[in-house]
This record gives structure tokens, sequence and C-alpha cells, in this order.
């Protein structure tokens, strides 16, 4: 086919979804991914549809050690190469280190950390060939900001999200000639399912709207940045203004700042 495809885990709702929607829109064909078969299926027909692009709606469950294989090897059946990858699947995992099971805890490392970097590993030959590529990782502010009190790992995937996307993209500057780019889209507070799920909806309700960003601009910030070969974006004002208070500010002050927000924004039980 002569579209490039773009695939989007963590597809079925929210920022994966308006990820979607926003490639489609450019005339990109869309694999999608998530566990919730019912939402991809729903979703690609909404694209087909609206868009007349083509869609690939794969279930799969990031946490199990085989699944960046199986949807490789899915797209390769219908003679499908990735030019584009946002891995944006995730979650929070509410409770301490001390009071969930490392179960969890592996599964929440596979899921937000180790996956990604598989499914980029393994799409990235490809896009060397080719001589062009995209690779979004949806990081956090929270990757930013000093350890919390609950959601233990969450801060620590998402810096290393961060870390790792900057380091790809200096290594795919070096391929002579090639249009291959990697960005952390970093957003913060993003109107989506992600704190129904995790049970911290009544807190965040609490917060101010001004806190608070809707899924279409965090997304059209991360195309734009990594169409512009940007390694780090962080979307919106107060956003960016949060990020860079973090860097400049004492370590210690930021640190009891967020012991003192972890019981709004985080979940301890």
């Amino acid at each position: 086919m002569d579209r490039r495809l773009c695939l989007i885990t963590g597809a079925s709702a929210g920022i994966g979804a308006e990820f979607a929607r926003q490639y489609a829109a450019l005339g990109w064909d869309i694999a999608l991914t998530a566990r919730r078969e019912d939402r991809l299926k729903e979703l690609a027909s909404e694209l087909e549809q609206k868009y007349g692009v083509h869609t690939i709606s794969i279930a799969q469950d990031l946490a199990r050690a085989n699944s960046a294989d199986k949807i490789i090897a899915a797209l390769s059946v219908q003679g499908r190469h990735v030019d584009a990858l946002v891995n944006n699947a995730g979650y929070g995992l509410p409770g301490t280190f001390f009071n969930t099971s490392w179960k969890s805890q592996a599964e929440f490392i596979r899921v937000l950390y180790t996956a990604p970097i598989e499914l980029a590993h393994k799409v990235l030959p490809g896009m060397a060939d080719r001589g062009y590529g995209r690779i979004i990782n949806v990081a956090s502010l929270a990757g930013y900001a000093a350890g919390s009190n609950g959601h233990t790992l969450y801060a620590s995937v998402k810096s290393g999200l961060i870390k790792f996307s900057e380091s790809l993209n200096a290594e795919c500057d070096a391929f002579e000639g090639a249009d291959i780019h990697c960005t952390a889209l970093c957003p913060g507070f993003t109107y989506s399912e992600f704190h129904d799920v995790n049970g911290t909806r009544e807190q965040m309700d609490k917060m101010s709207k001004r806190m608070w960003m809707d899924a279409a601009p965090v997304v059209k910030a991360g195309i734009d940045a990594v169409n512009r070969g940007q390694p780090v974006v962080v979307p919106g004002l107060v956003n960016k203004s949060l990020a860079t208070l973090t860097r400049i500010m004492p370590e210690p002050i930021g640190r009891a700042i967020m012991r003192r927000q972890s019981r709004t924004i985080r979940r301890q039980d």
C-alpha cells in the first residue's frame, strides 16, 4: 500500500484514540492495539468511515512476554510494516510498593517500560532500511517530579522513557540521510479514563481546571515535535512551567512538596 502505517498501543481510549484520529486525519493507515477488542473495532470503524483509511485491530495484552512479537507478526501477515510507533499503553498502579504484589509491579514495568522499548527495538531496523520512521513514547510530567508516596514506579518508569527517547533520538540522528526521530511526549493531567481506572477520579476532580488539558492539543504537540526531531516535548504552558520549576527547584523542597501532594494525587491504600 502507498499509505504509511502508524501502530498505536493503548489505542482503545483517551490519548491513544486521539493519536489514531489525528494520524488518520493526516492520511495514515492505522494499526490499533489494546486489550479491549470491542473498543478497537468501534474506533476502527469510525476511522475508516470518517477518513477513508485502512485499519488493523490487534487485541493484545502487553503484560504478556510475547505480545510485541505477536503484534509485529499480525502486521506482517497483512504485508504491512510500521512507519510510526506510538507507545501509549499505560495505567497507574495504586497503592504503595509494600502493599502491592510483585506480579502487579512486574506487569506494570512490562506494560509501561519493557514493551515500549521492545517494540521500538523491533521496528527500528525496518525504519532504518526505508530511511523513515517516527517513534513517540508517551511519558509524563511525572518523569520530572520527585518520587511520590504511592504509585511507586510511575515516576521512575516515565523518567526512564524520557531518557530512553533522548538517547534513541540521538542515535537516529546518526543515521546518515535518514528521516527517523524519537520523541518523549510528557503530558500533565489530561482528560481521559486514566484516573477512573486507577480509582483517583474523586481526588482529581478537586484540582483546578487550569491543570488539565484535552487530549487533542497534547497529541498534536507530540506529532509536531517528532516531525521536527525534538527529543522531548511538554505540552501546555502550565506543564512547561512546572517542568522548568522542577529542574531549578532545590531537590529537598521538591520532595517536601511531593510528600504533601501525594495525599491528593496518589492512592496509597
